[in-house]
């Protein structure tokens, strides 16, 4: 376990990294700015296309996350969501 003063890292340990509770919150987050509309026409139904892809293979959203990341950064800078692109930075770090 990695104590508070260390910084998390994948290599040596996923022990302190939360990366399925961040992955949903990322999610979370997607849906929310979709849901407002933002960041253009277009990506509601690019995304709403990738979470069809999602179910019917039934990966989680770390699986989803690692597939879009590129799409994701576009987005939320789109939507200038600061707070969901950090995150997203960090799951990326963290995680994939």
């Amino acid at each position: 376990m990695t104590s508070p003063d260390q910084t998390t890292d994948r290599y040596i340990s996923f022990c302190g990294i939360q990366c399925d509770a961040n992955a949903d919150k990322l999610i979370e987050m997607l849906k929310l700015n979709l849901s407002q509309k933002k960041g253009g026409g277009t990506w509601g139904q690019y995304f709403e296309m990738k979470f069809q892809e999602q179910h019917s293979v039934g990966s989680d959203n770390l699986h989803f996350i690692g597939n879009q990341l590129n799409p994701l950064y576009e987005y939320f800078e789109a939507c200038g969501d600061s707070e969901a692109e950090a995150l997203l930075y960090q799951i990326e770090q963290e995680c994939c």
